[in-house]
């Protein structure tokens, strides 16, 4: 059989098979069509940049300065020996708390109670010789009124008079000075405070010339001072917003410049100060000038001597625009943010920043209150790019989907 009588035998013997088979091609390439137009790869629309965003607000911001100060107590009373001798007892406990005027040390006092007693003797005597002129006296004088005594006699009486009447004075004055000699050797409390540790030992010869002169050392610490040093740019910039260091008491002063300090763990001392002075003159040397603040000490949580961080109320700004420093974006040719429009379109913006406040910056121009602006992606978008706005969390919410998104760029649900 050859070819030709092999395509006549599978040509359709008639019309109708034709038109089926012809019906079945057609069948078949409208299916192949489909399947292609269905499975070809479809066109990606690129997603919007998910971006993070909060609304600017405007609100009173405290400006601070940070310094290191040193704590001091409010009063430190050294106990000297006023007098010479051997120290005879001790009557507190050391690092105990004493009142004003508690008797510390007794010395011996046997010499200067002698001394005492020598006084009071001589007082004795002169006053004897003071009674004795003043009788003279007045029985010379009616014998002189009746010419039985001369003039010469009535002077010398009243001379001895006088003579006996200085020495009485003299001689008080000399008890008196022995009597709070003697005093001294009751060494008390000047203050109210903790005393330390003992200097000198029972037994010791302690004095102002012979032996030692101090004893103890008394500190008042339930109210201490805070000592730092500001620079004068610091003063100037406090007293043009109206926080004027060390004067409470200016009735033109909006508000107290008080001051919070650091502990050495690192966590804040609940109690505020207030600064109570500041020295009138700069040093040269340094070019700062020296401020106190008094602080409450109910707890003797602060120890005098110890060094401390403190911050300082230097200024007070009224309604300003405050942002998170996140959302800046910061470049040789200064700073900018990224604000987006109404219509979901960012827009960079050049803006003029102020001190940093914590996490936050003040925006002294550039921005106004109510705007939108980008805190998180902001590095994927240029300027006039249509972006997905999603608001910011609180703090005390979930901001970990949004912040994925804003860093991905990526749409999903949050």
């Amino acid at each position: 059989m050859n070819t030709n009588s092999i395509l006549r035998a599978l040509q359709p013997k008639s019309r109708k098979t034709r038109i089926a088979w012809l019906s079945v091609i057609l069948a078949i390439l409208i299916g192949v069509a489909l399947i292609f137009f269905l499975m070809r790869p479809k066109t990606q629309v690129p997603p919007l940049p998910v971006v993070a965003v909060e609304t600017v607000t405007t609100e009173d911001v405290n400006i601070y300065g940070e310094y290191v100060g040193r704590i001091r107590a409010q009063q430190f009373v050294e106990i000297h020996a006023r007098v010479e001798g051997y120290l005879e007892r001790m009557c507190f406990k050391e690092g105990s708390y004493i009142t004003k005027g508690q008797t510390l040390f007794i010395i011996d006092p046997k010499l200067y109670q002698a001394h005492v007693n020598k006084a009071r003797a001589i007082l004795n005597k002169a006053e004897a010789q003071e009674r004795k002129a003043k009788h003279d006296l007045d029985r010379i004088t009616p014998l002189y009124a009746q010419n039985a005594a001369s003039q010469l006699d009535l002077d010398n009486a009243r001379a001895a008079y006088e003579s006996a009447q200085a020495e009485v004075t003299v001689s008080r004055a000399d008890l008196t000075q022995a009597e709070l000699t003697l005093g001294y050797t009751t060494v008390s409390s000047p203050i109210s405070g903790f005393i330390s540790e003992r200097v000198a030992d029972i037994g010791t010869l302690v004095g102002p010339s012979g032996g030692k002169s101090l004893l103890a050392t008394v500190v008042k610490s339930d109210t201490v001072r805070v000592d730092f040093s500001m620079t004068s740019l610091d003063y100037l910039r406090s007293k043009d917003s109206n926080v004027k260091l060390g004067d409470s008491s200016d009735p033109d002063q909006k508000r107290a410049s008080f001051v919070t300090i650091t502990l050495a763990d690192g966590s804040e001392y609940p109690h505020r100060g207030l600064v109570d002075f500041a020295d009138p003159q700069v040093d040269p040397k340094t070019g700062t000038f020296s401020v106190r603040a008094e602080m409450p000490n109910p707890d003797r949580s602060l120890l005098p001597g110890e060094y401390t961080k403190v911050k300082v109320l230097l200024d007070v700004r009224e309604k300003a625009v405050d942002v998170p420093t996140k959302a800046l974006v910061i470049e040789k040719n200064g700073a900018y943010v990224f604000v987006v429009r109404p219509d979901s379109v960012v827009e960079k913006r050049f803006i003029e920043k102020g001190p940093e406040t914590g996490n936050n910056t003040i925006i002294e121009r550039g921005l106004a209150a109510g705007e939108t602006i980008v805190v998180e992606g902001y590095h994927k978008l240029t300027h006039g790019m249509k972006v997905e706005p999603v608001p910011a969390k609180e703090q005390n919410g979930s901001a970990a989907p949004v912040a994925e998104a804003a860093a991905s760029g990526k749409e999903e649900e949050v």
